[in-house]
């Protein structure tokens, strides 16, 4: 089942238009996949391209997915446990900054990826269909569960969109 319009903020349906289908975890682990094989594709001297000043390098927009999946995931967890408080917000480009991410190897990268969405993976499928339809508050906007792994997906198809057309196919 996909979300319905009324189960999160209309921003977030930029998001939630990209994912095909409605078995996220059958996307989920495709995407899985699909990311791996992308990150692996490109050289770590590479990784550290941005294809303008001011943008992030490749390093840095990995980062960023694995930062949003954390952040979506706690809060999808947060709310099927009954987190009645809004979740706060979080400010990406800071997080970014702060990431350390062109340190890193793009290898680690992808292997830290696929962990995060193995356990993520494990963690969506926890969920009964009542915790699924829970709704709660994130940076003051409501949002299900469900939702809430439906903008993973989205938001890494994006990034990776983004990766594809100005960093490695320019």
């Amino acid at each position: 089942m996909k979300p319905k319009p009324g189960d999160y903020d209309p921003y977030f349906e930029q998001y939630i238009k990209l994912v095909e289908g409605d078995d996220i975890i059958k996307i989920l682990y495709e995407q899985n996949k699909t990311c791996r094989k992308l990150i692996n594709s490109i050289s770590d001297h590479k990784g550290n391209y941005r294809y303008a000043d001011g943008k992030w390098t490749i390093k840095e927009v990995l980062g960023h997915i694995l930062d949003t999946e954390r952040i979506f995931a706690y809060r999808a967890l947060s709310l099927a446990r009954g987190e009645k408080k809004s979740l706060p917000g979080f400010d990406h480009n800071d997080y970014v900054k702060e990431g350390n991410f062109n340190s890193r190897e793009l290898l680690e990268l992808s292997f830290e990826f696929k962990l995060l969405r193995e356990t993520n993976l494990l963690l969506y499928k926890s969920f009964s269909e009542e915790m699924l339809c829970k709704r709660g508050l994130t940076n003051e906007a409501p949002v299900t569960v469900l939702a809430l792994f439906y903008f993973i997906a989205g938001h890494e198809k994006h990034h990776l969109n983004v990766l594809e057309e100005k960093y490695l196919n320019p």
